[in-house]
């Protein structure tokens, strides 16, 4: 047991998802921050299309707005992907016989377990450098200042929604999981199937589980679910505020991020393989 939970195989996997991760979120992160701002901010200027806002905010505030907070941001989530990663396909390798969706789903479900807990301080001062009234200059001293400010139930705020998103990426690995199983069975998987495989598998996930991301942000940024719950009461569709540019940014995100994980699992373990034959 010990040999497949720390074995190269699933550190390649872990590294390859971390990242994939990263140059995704990359070239998709401005609609991460218009969904960010759409999530925790009452404001009338944030109405329109996400593309409308992109130039709104981009003329009004500069383009460096649609990019505050990037650094941060790639540095918890290649934290975040990797442990992700590194736990699911631990968990396949250990516990898996013959894999199923329920089997991806329930192992999807504890690699996020382990993740939000380990990595949600990173995820709660991300959102609040991404809000103008922010004054943390790097990840560290956000997460620093937060912890002298509000202690330990600052640094996890926003847990329990995000124990409950787990379902999110776990959704999400359970529908890419069976869509390349389903089409390596009939020959038709390669990297570029694995693009709009991540794009579906992610695009279901997003849809199901938006209502709890969207209090999840609030509470992140320390917003308050009271605005939320009186709009929520007039206007039921409020649940789903940001969603366009949530399913932009995530799709596209996903979709790239799987298709670089692939490419690089399948170049470092076909270079690992050909070294060890030759030995």
């Amino acid at each position: 047991m010990a040999s497949s939970l720390f074995s190269y195989e699933t550190l390649v996997h872990a590294l390859a998802g971390a990242t994939g991760s990263v140059v995704g979120m990359t070239a998709f992160y401005p609609l991460d921050t218009i969904r960010t701002r759409i999530q925790v901010e009452d404001s009338k200027k944030l109405q329109g299309s996400s593309w409308e806002l992109l130039l709104r905010l981009a003329n009004e505030e500069g383009i460096e707005s649609l990019y505050r907070g990037l650094t941060p941001v790639l540095q918890s989530l290649s934290v975040s992907n990797f442990v992700y990663f590194y736990s699911f396909h631990s968990l396949r390798k250990v516990l898996s016989t013959k894999p199923s969706a329920l089997q991806d789903l329930m192992f999807g479900i504890i690699a996020g377990s382990i993740n939000v807990l380990i990595t949600s301080p990173l995820w709660v001062v991300n959102t609040r450098m991404k809000m103008q009234t922010n004054t943390y200059t790097n990840l560290f001293q956000g997460l620093y200042q937060l912890y002298r400010k509000e202690g330990a139930k600052g640094l996890w705020s926003g847990t329990i929604p995000s124990l409950l998103l787990v379902t999110n990426p776990a959704i999400q690995f359970m529908v890419y999981e069976s869509l390349k199983r389903n089409m390596t069975s009939k020959g038709q998987f390669d990297t570029y199937t694995a693009f709009l495989a991540g794009a579906v598998a992610k695009a279901i996930a997003t849809t199901v589980t938006y209502p709890i991301q969207l209090v999840q942000s609030r509470l992140r940024a320390g917003t308050g679910l009271k605005p939320l719950v009186k709009d929520v009461k007039d206007k039921p569709s409020t649940l789903f505020r940001g969603l366009e540019a949530k399913l932009l940014q995530t799709v596209m995100t996903a979709a790239l991020m799987f298709l670089i994980y692939e490419k690089l699992v399948r170049l470092v373990l076909t270079i690992m393989r050909v070294r060890m034959t030759k030995r």
